[in-house]
C-alpha cells in the first residue's frame, strides 16, 4: 500500500476535490446538452459522470479517514484503552454459515 507524508495529504486532497469538482461540473453540462436537446443519452452520461465523482468522493474520504491512518497521524491511539486493540478489516471465515454446515433436525 502507498503511503503518504503527512506534507502530501493536503496537496493530493485539494487535487481529489479539484477533480470531483471538474466531474460534477462536466455532468451539469452534460445533463443541460441533454434537456436542451432531448437525448436520453447523454442524460445517462451526465449521471454516469456525476455517479463517478461520487464514488471518488466517498473512496477519498473513506482512505483519508481510516483507523489506520488516524493512528498513524496520533488521531486514534490504541494505548487510549488499555485492552482494546484495532481489528483489521475484511470478514471472519467462522462468522459465515453456508446453508449445508446447519444441523439437521
Amino acid at each position: 500500500m502507498l503511503a503518504f507524508e503527512q506534507s502530501h495529504s493536503p496537496l493530493l486532497v485539494g487535487a481529489i476535490v479539484l477533480v470531483v469538482v471538474v466531474m460534477v461540473a462536466w455532468a451539469l453540462q452534460l445533463m443541460q446538452a441533454a434537456s436542451d436537446r432531448k437525448e436520453f443519452s447523454l442524460m445517462l452520461a451526465g449521471c454516469m459522470v456525476c455517479s463517478a465523482a461520487i464514488g471518488l468522493a466517498t473512496v477519498m474520504v473513506m482512505t483519508l479517514t481510516s483507523a489506520d491512518r488516524l493512528q498513524a497521524q496520533g488521531y486514534f491511539s490504541s494505548a487510549d484503552a488499555p485492552d482494546s486493540e484495532l481489528i483489521s478489516g475484511g470478514v471472519s471465515l467462522d462468522a459465515i454459515s453456508l446453508p449445508w454446515d446447519v444441523a439437521e433436525r
